[in-house]
This record gives structure tokens, C-alpha cells and sequence, in this order.
């Protein structure tokens, strides 16, 4: 009987806890949304993979912004004279289409790549600027890629694969607007003080991929034009309310003009922001491996990738900061990550492999640099009633002994490095502040990852 009225009382908390989160009920208001919890795993997870992919990969010359940079109001010499040199005359953009081929995109092999580069989650481009769907969509016509080119829903595809095969959580990017969409055109004539483009075509469009693929990430972005055109809020409303992933869903602050670093789930405030200083609010640092560009480009040099020390040293100071890194890559038309890209994924998860316990689930320490060594930065663990502390050296210390001055030892603190078997011995500095450790000579076949080190320093006194 004991053990049934436990079973009991246990099933009522339950109860309990479940009813209370369903009577949290939001309203189309910023400070209601603004409310919401973000949900717990994102601020764990840490490190994303971004997908940018569409029809601009065909071109895949200066950028996804290439159609833009061709025909739009300030056209790139650049751009038209690519066109001008390479295509026959009255050749348009939607003739590059039947050019996105995607023959090798191979979605089980996309997900067990983005598994071994240590991320959580992923954010699939289901429709850039450009308008192109990379799904099936009812609002797209014959701009989508089931109807033209691919003849494939790829975000299906690549959602059935990632939640087949990996932990991984599946996310998609959308954009509101559309450069050249007649619609959208119409109302920004207005003012956006008339919503045809909005009613017909985006906000039907993420109801469609929310209800279909059942993100756990919604990534909005071009969102020129105020939220009250957009009817953001009130989409938000819904995701939060009553929407199949209404308890797991993060959202981005990309809703509106003024809205970024305001309003939304996590803030990304601007492409590639790294602010190097602890924020206040949950933050995102979407950046890219070619460091000129979402989308693949044909005509990108070596020394426009980012190197894997440089990756690393992104991370480190985008985690101790409290932020998260979302690291893009992009493929090619045929659906290849290229290799120099896998290859940068998978020597950071090699990396993560060994030092994945000062990134994932941390939260930034009192300090973020150390206020005597160069290239460290600190993030931190609570274990009971102590915390753990985790300084991530960005260059191997070149003195035998590395004078860290932010930690304030006690008698019981201990340093290990993450994948060395032993413990590192240490004495204070002056006056009690610092810690001032021996490193040890490690046979270079003996040290436990390339590239950045791991410290692990517990029972400090701050």
C-alpha cells in the first residue's frame, strides 16, 4: 500500500505541474511573449549547424544575396557582368531553378556529418529572400522545390533524417519578406499599411512548416517593415499556445523592424554578433565558415574559410559570454557539403569529443577573460553545492608555469585538463589571488586534442 499511495502522490505532482503549464496562456503583446521561458535545452545545447541552401547555389557566385546583387535596385557590376559574360541574353533567375538539382543531397549522410560536429541543433533554410520553398509548399505555387528543379521536399527529407537518426533538434530558418514578390512589393508601396503579401503568402507559409515539420527552432529573418504588418505577435500567440511544439519551440528577435535585440526568444541582434562581454539576455552568434558568405560559392579562396582554431576560439568566446553558436555551412546545388566543410565539422567535434564538458550546459563565471593570461576564457559548472570552473586556453601556455589571475584557489582546489589523466599541481598568488600552475611536459602523442586545452579547476573560493 506504501508503495501505491507513492505512485499515487507521484502522479498527482504530475498533475499538478502539468496543469499549471497549461494555465500559462500568452498573449499577442510583447510582454506577455517576452515572458516566456526559454525553454532549457537551447541554453544547453550550445552550438548549432545553419543551412543556408536555395536556388541562389546555382549561381553560387557573391552570395544567397546574388539575385538581389543582379536585378535589384543598386545592381553589382559584379553580378550583371557574370550574367552578361556567362548566360545567354534574357536569361531570368527563376531559369536557374530547373539547375538545382540536388542528384547527390543525401539527408542520412547530411545528419551523421552534423552528429559528429558535436551539435544540438540545426536551422535549415526553408525559404530565403529569394522566395524559393524548400518544401512542398500550398503558397509557393511553382516557386517551391517539389515543383521545380529537385522535385523533392528537402525539408522533409532532412527532418525525417535528423529525428531518425541523431538527437539532434530540427530547426528551420524562414524569411518574411521577398525581394521581388509582387505582393510584398505592393504593400511596402503602402507603407505596409495593407497586408496582401503577408495574409497570402508568409504567415500561412510558417503555420504550414510549423504544423507539418514540427520545428523546434523558428529562425525568422528579413523583417523589413513593423511588426503590426507582420502580424508577428500574433503568430507568436499561437507557437506558444497551441502549436505542436508549443513547449519545446525557441524563436529568434527577427519580427519587425526595431525588434532584434528587443523582442523574441534568444536575441541574434545582427548577423556574426560576438559582443566579447556577458549579456544579460540568452544570445546567438549565427556566423559562417566562409567568412564572406551564407550561401556556397564556387569562386571562394582557402584563406576565406575560417580556420578550426579560429571556430574553436568563436565558440569559447560566444559560450563564456552566455550566448550560443550557430555555424553555418553552405551546400551545393547538387546537395554536397563540400569537404573543406564536413572537414571543419568533424575536427570540431573531435574537439568537443574531449572538451564537450566545458562547453555544453555551462554558464558564464564571474569573469570571462582572465585578468592576467592572454586567450583564456572561463566558463562554469555548479556540482552541488560547489561549482566546477573551466578555463579554455586558446594557445598551449608556453611558460612551464600559466599564471591565471581571476580564480581565487582554496586549499582543496584541483586542476586536471580535460582527456589528461593527471592532476596538475598549482600554488596561490600574490596575496592569496591567482593561480599560478605547473604545466606539465606532455609528449605531443600524449596531449588530448589539437588546437585549444581545457582546464578543469574545482573547490575555488569565487
Amino acid at each position: 500500500m506504501k508503495m501505491a499511495n507513492v505512485h499515487v502522490l507521484f502522479l498527482s505532482v504530475l498533475l499538478l505541474i502539468f496543469s499549471v503549464s497549461q494555465s500559462v496562456k500568452y498573449e499577442p503583446t510583447w510582454n506577455s511573449l517576452d515572458s516566456r521561458p526559454l525553454p532549457s535545452w537551447y541554453d544547453e545545447a550550445k552550438l548549432g549547424i545553419f543551412i543556408h541552401w536555395g536556388v541562389f547555389s546555382v549561381p553560387s557566385f557573391t552570395s544567397e544575396w546574388f539575385w538581389y546583387y543582379w536585378k535589384g535596385p543598386k545592381p553589382q557590376k559584379s553580378a550583371v557582368d557574370f550574367m552578361k559574360n556567362n548566360f545567354r541574353p534574357g536569361f531570368t533567375y527563376a531559369d536557374f531553378a530547373s539547375q538545382f538539382t540536388t542528384e547527390f543531397y543525401n539527408p542520412n549522410e547530411w545528419a551523421d556529418i552534423f552528429a559528429a560536429s558535436g551539435a544540438k541543433y540545426i536551422v535549415l533554410t526553408s525559404k530565403h529572400h529569394e522566395g524559393f520553398t524548400n518544401w512542398p509548399s500550398n503558397y509557393s505555387f511553382n516557386w517551391n522545390s517539389n515543383a521545380s528543379g529537385p522535385s523533392r521536399d528537402l525539408v522533409g527529407e532532412l527532418a525525417n533524417a535528423i529525428r531518425s537518426r541523431t538527437a539532434i533538434k530540427f530547426g528551420l530558418y524562414h524569411s518574411l519578406y521577398e525581394w521581388f514578390n509582387p505582393l510584398y512589393l505592393q504593400d511596402k508601396e503602402s507603407n505596409f499599411t495593407t497586408q496582401n503579401f503577408v495574409k497570402h503568402k508568409t504567415i500561412p507559409e510558417l503555420y504550414e512548416i510549423v504544423n507539418k515539420y514540427k520545428p523546434e527552432v523558428v529562425w525568422s529573418d528579413g523583417d523589413a517593415g513593423p511588426d503590426t504588418y507582420w502580424t508577428s505577435k500574433e503568430f507568436l500567440t499561437w507557437l506558444y499556445n497551441e502549436s505542436p511544439v508549443k513547449d519545446t519551440v525557441v524563436t529568434n528577435d527577427r519580427w519587425g523592424k526595431g525588434c532584434a535585440c528587443k523582442h523574441g526568444g534568444y536575441y541574434t541582434c545582427q548577423d556574426r554578433y560576438n559582443p566579447g562581454t556577458k549579456q544579460n539576455h540568452k544570445w546567438e552568434n549565427c556566423m559562417t565558415i566562409d567568412r564572406r558568405s551564407w550561401g556556397y560559392r564556387r569562386n571562394t579562396n582557402l584563406n576565406e574559410f575560417l580556420s578550426v582554431h579560429e571556430i574553436i576560439s568563436t565558440l569559447a568566446s560566444t559560450v563564456s559570454c552566455g550566448g550560443n553558436m550557430l555555424m553555418n555551412v553552405g551546400p551545393t546545388k547538387e546537395g554536397k557539403i563540400i569537404p573543406l566543410f564536413e572537414e571543419r565539422l568533424r575536427d570540431l567535434g573531435k574537439w568537443l569529443n574531449v572538451n564537450g564538458e566545458g562547453i555544453y550546459s555551462t554558464v558564464p563565471w564571474s569573469h570571462q577573460n582572465d585578468t592576467l593570461a592572454k586567450n583564456v576564457w572561463y566558463t562554469m559548472k555548479h556540482s552541488g553545492n560547489s561549482k566546477v570552473v573551466y578555463a579554455i586556453l586558446l594557445s598551449y601556455p608556453e611558460d612551464p608555469v600559466l599564471k591565471l589571475g581571476a580564480p581565487l584557489p582554496s586549499q582543496t582546489t584541483e586542476v586536471t585538463m580535460l582527456g589528461y589523466p593527471n592532476s596538475f599541481k598549482w600554488i596561490s598568488g600574490p596575496g592569496g589571488q591567482g593561480l599560478y600552475i605547473t604545466i606539465p611536459t606532455i609528449p605531443w602523442n600524449r596531449l588530448p586534442c589539437q588546437w585549444a586545452w581545457v582546464l578543469k579547476i574545482t573547490e575555488l573560493e569565487n
